[in-house]
């Protein structure tokens, strides 16, 4: 054992200690007594106590790894989250009517344990419809076939809203608050209906029924899209809006940057200081706390988009953070939920057409599971919300008037304990100049006028007149972050001067790096100092218990954690990270991560107490990346004309439930009507007689793809456009057929479509019944065709990677992209290739790791040079690690070039095998790029993350 410091009679030393986290729990969070969910106009009450909620989204299904859950919400407690919001993915756990999955990946019992155990209460938004940019908005694909319209009270997709509503309901209702089983607090039904029509009224008062009758006892919400006032709560009465069967009313707000360069607009007010009645946010509910559902945390990129989320992540960052939540503050929003916190990978066929694999979405939390500076900021934003009690309470207070009219100045009050609120920021709020100002305010403890400054976009959340434990707070210029007894930290800008007024009976003594005075006819001592670094200041005596005030910039506040134990709240200052804090006798055990050497001080611990920390102190290991050989084989043996499709399904059916059914007469053609309804799928049709032109009607979504042959010719390909928020899904495209294929004899045509997603039916018109695969052909009722998803079609061949992994091209088929397949008699593969065949060309390659022990590394795979967002070669790759199909790369589209391979998929100790499915156009410079691992990121720390156990290749098939 090293002596690391001593602070505060406090020893500090690092002890070398077991697993970080250990493996992914089993046992369920014990039960406590039951407990309540009650609010008010101001703000939820559990057990009675008002509580701020500041949530951040996160989709388990993004992230296939139920080890690295515990990351991701860890790091989310850790940055000020005191809650998170979950959209449960109907589809992701149903591949056939009447079958349900929730275990391995989808065990959402073992998330919401998790949950629980990390503290965090939990949202819970389980549709039927969640839209959140995946395919059919989470509706499963045997939804795609049912004649009822969805969103509405047909009776058959009741029908198949009861059955999921029920399932899932089952899963939440054991993890509520109220049962005192876990900490669900709230549940949503539906999302962002703004259809609001008899049968939508009926569909609605249906679901609520449904959950209560389920078990549900929180408090219910519909999530309104843009504030139209939809869906309100009886006790609202303002006009204009529509009343919901729903005991709270939320919404949801994207009013920040949505492209790299836009200027943000000036922070919009939606609640206490905004324009009232049905359209105004929170006014819509008066009886009802402040809520939204969601607030942008960034924003999503498109295909062929600029490759947006660094840029998306600085520009919602920050600054924007502080103006907008913080204006959300001043409302008196008191629920506020950002989405996204982590995006994660929208792996498999999981997204929506208007979105690649990716997701990080610019999030506070990157895709890669990396802190980004923003993070920081929301933890200072998130501490202070769940210290300052009175931000739960507020009414508007007199309006307050700067001395610059550059400015503006929220003022509010809590009527109870009187303490007030000063939210200032530039108006408008894009300004980029750099202002000092004053301002004066008028409470309980006098006049008093404020100094500030304010650089470009940013806000200052300033409180004064607050009884701080046992010390009383007349007024501060920094920014207060958090405190409990004996310790308050207060936060400012690097270089910024800053004030503190703390009221004392009699003077009391002041150690630390700051100017002191006292004032005895008002009892007012009153600190001066500039933010640098981290500065201590010890106050002792004046009538009151010693006070240890932390005064820190705000680059210092990255490495300051607050966590709350059985024996009350430490602070700790120095890792990257603290995940966990708990005491074994006179210890207090530490867990978290490193990213460079440091040490440890920390605030809160009874004296005496020994620290031990999880492992060194020190900074990350290197980690070795090796470099990948592949080998090789062609791998669309369907273009063939001899090829035997005697087990594919006739495509012969003469009705359909999609919007976009074939002409009359015609067969239907449509992939979900033979049970295929992700990933690419294959078409062999035959006909006779002469065809000098073959067109044909497709659906792929955004970035979609058809390849065509006959007669074993490749007649070319067709790509949906890209490049825009709301891509096109469906084409029509042109081939010349050969002269040699121009005979009166029997010809076969073979059809390869990439379905990259269905539609989400936004506006409940039933779009996510878009036809995907072949729509209809120019051959009409002449030809007869078979059609050849992925093994098994809703029954698919590998349940544990589920629906999601399974594709129709002939190597998924048969298992090539499995660990173990034999691949002894591929060729040695040259990467980069020079040139390559139409259609599709398999690589596989093994590879070892030795990351080193007690070390979480994220890795990634990047493809082609990753300075461009695309390039001049027309292929795409579906990337396979371990059998996962974790993402889709086009070349010639973009923008995303490197892949995150999540570890619990990734074995980070052991032997791994990527594959890669390239399909291409053919011909010189449309081969596959330069492969390459990329380390995204390394820290000494982490949590221990099994290996998720799934199907490797067997001789008796894929």
């Amino acid at each position: 054992m090293t002596l690391i410091r001593r602070t505060a009679l406090v020893v500090v030393l690092a002890v070398l200690a077991a697993a970080l986290g250990g493996a992914v729990p089993r046992t369920p969070v014990p039960a406590t007594a039951k407990h309540t969910v009650t609010y008010d106009k101001y703000s939820l009450l559990l057990d009675g106590k008002r509580t701020y909620i500041w949530s951040g989204e996160f989709a388990y299904w993004r992230l296939p790894s139920p080890g690295l859950w515990r990351d991701v919400l860890q790091k989310m407690k850790a940055n000020g989250y005191n809650a998170v919001s979950i959209y449960f993915n109907w589809a992701y756990h149903s591949p056939k009517r009447g079958v349900y999955d929730f275990g391995g990946v989808r065990d959402v019992d073992l998330l919401l344990d998790i949950a629980a155990q990390t503290g965090l209460y939990v949202i819970a938004r389980p549709g039927p419809y969640i839209n959140a940019e995946t395919s059919s908005g989470g509706f499963p694909g045997w939804l795609s076939n049912d004649p009822g319209r969805a969103r509405s009270d047909a009776p058959s997709y009741l029908a198949a809203a009861d059955e999921w509503m029920t399932r899932i309901d089952a899963i939440i209702g054991r993890h509520q608050f109220t049962e005192g089983t876990g900490t669900v607090i709230l549940q949503q039904i539906e999302n962002e209906l703004f259809v609001t029509g008899a049968a939508q009224q009926r569909y609605m008062l249906r679901l609520a029924r449904r959950v209560r009758a389920d078990g549900i006892t929180v408090p219910i919400f519909h999530n309104d899209v843009g504030r139209n006032g939809y869906w309100v709560p009886r006790s609202s009465e303002v006009p204009g809006t529509v009343e919901g069967p729903t005991g709270l009313y939320a919404f949801d707000a994207y009013v920040g940057p949505q492209r790299c360069g836009e200027a943000p607009k000036d922070a919009p007010d939606f609640g206490l200081w905004g324009p009232g009645g049905a359209k105004g946010g929170a006014s819509a509910s008066p009886r009802t706390p402040g809520f939204t559902a969601e607030f942008g945390g960034g924003w999503f990129d498109h295909w062929g988009g600029p490759g947006a989320y660094p840029c998306l992540a600085r520009e919602a960052g920050s600054g924007y953070q502080r103006v907008f939540y913080g204006t959300n503050i001043a409302n008196g929003l008191s629920i506020q939920n950002f989405y996204m916190t982590y995006g994660g990978t929208s792996w498999g066929w999981l997204p929506s057409p208007v979105v690649y694999t990716s997701y990080d979405y610019g999030a506070a939390i990157d895709e890669a599971r990396q802190p980004r500076p923003k993070a920081t900021t929301m933890k200072q934003l998130g501490m202070f919300v769940q210290s300052f009690a009175p931000l739960t309470e507020l009414d508007r207070g007199d309006p307050v008037t700067p001395s610059s009219a550059k400015v503006k100045v929220y003022h509010d009050v809590n009527p109870h304990s009187g303490a007030h609120l000063y939210v200032a920021m530039h108006h408008p709020s894009s300004a980029t100049t750099d202002d000092a100002f004053t301002f004066p305010i008028s409470t309980e403890d006098g006049d008093h006028t404020l100094a500030v400054r304010l650089n470009g976009l940013d806000a200052k959340l300033l409180v004064a007149d607050y009884d701080m434990d046992a010390q009383h707070l007349v007024y501060s210029t920094s920014e207060l972050m958090t405190h409990f007894a004996g310790t308050a930290l207060f936060h400012g800008r690097r270089g910024e001067s800053g004030e503190t007024v703390l009221r004392y009976p009699s003077a009391p003594a002041v150690s630390g790096d700051v100017r002191s005075s006292y004032d005895a006819a008002t009892g007012d001592l009153r600190l001066t100092y500039v933010h640098d670094g981290l500065t201590e200041v010890r106050i002792t005596g004046g009538g009151r218990p010693p006070l240890t005030l932390l005064l820190a910039d705000d680059e210092a506040t990255a490495t300051l954690w607050r966590q709350d134990t059985p024996a009350g709240p430490v602070l700790v200052s120095g890792p990257a990270l603290v995940r966990t804090a708990t005491y074994e006798g006179s210890d207090l055990l530490l867990s978290g991560d490193t990213t460079g050497r440091t040490s440890l001080r920390v605030w809160g611990a009874p004296p005496g107490t020994r620290v031990r920390w999880n492992g060194r102190l020190d900074g990350a290991d290197p980690v070795r990346l090796p470099d990948l050989v592949w080998r090789s084989s062609p791998g669309s043996p369907e273009a063939d004309p001899g090829y035997d499709d005697s087990g594919w399904q006739p495509a012969g059916r003469t009705t359909t439930a999609a919007t976009t059914p074939p002409p009359p007469g015609e067969p239907v053609l449509t992939a979900d009507d033979y049970g295929f309804h992700q990933g690419d799928v294959w078409y062999r049709g035959r006909w006779t007689g002469s065809v000098e032109t073959l067109r044909i009607r497709y659906g792929g979504g955004g970035a979609g793809l058809a390849q065509v042959w006959v007669d074993g010719a490749y007649l070319g390909q067709n790509v949906l456009p890209a490049g825009k928020p709301s891509p096109p899904r469906t084409a029509t495209a042109t081939f010349t057929v050969p002269s040699s294929s121009r005979t009166a004899g029997q010809h076969v045509v073979a059809v390869m479509v990439r379905n990259n997603g269905h539609t989400q039916d936004v506006y409940a018109d039933d779009a996510h019944k878009e036809g995907r695969g072949l729509i209809s052909t120019s051959l009409g009722a002449a030809a007869t065709w078979r059609i050849q998803g992925n093994l098994g079609g809703e029954d698919p061949a590998d349940p544990v990677r589920g629906i999601t992994n399974a594709g129709g091209l002939a190597g998924e088929r048969a298992g090539v992209h499995l660990p173990g397949y034999p691949d002894a008699a591929w060729h040695t593969a040259a990467v980069p290739a020079a040139t390559a065949a139409p259609g599709t060309t398999w690589y596989r390659s093994t590879f070892r790791l030795a990351v080193p022990a007690g070390h979480d590394a994220s890795l990634g795979l990047t493809i082609g040079d990753p300075g461009t967002p695309r390039s001049a070669a027309r292929y795409r790759a579906l990337i396979f690690l371990n059998g996962w199909n974790l993402g889709q790369y086009i070349a010639d589209v973009g923008p995303q070039g490197t892949f995150v391979l999540p570890n619990g998929i990734l074995d980070p100790h052991g032997v791994n095998t990527l594959a890669l499915a390239v399909t291409s156009d053919g011909g010189p410079g449309n081969g596959l790029e330069k492969v390459a691992l990329t380390n995204l990121g390394t820290v000494r720390g982490g949590v221990d993350v099994p290996l998720v156990a799934a199907p490797a290749w067997a001789p008796t098939g894929g």
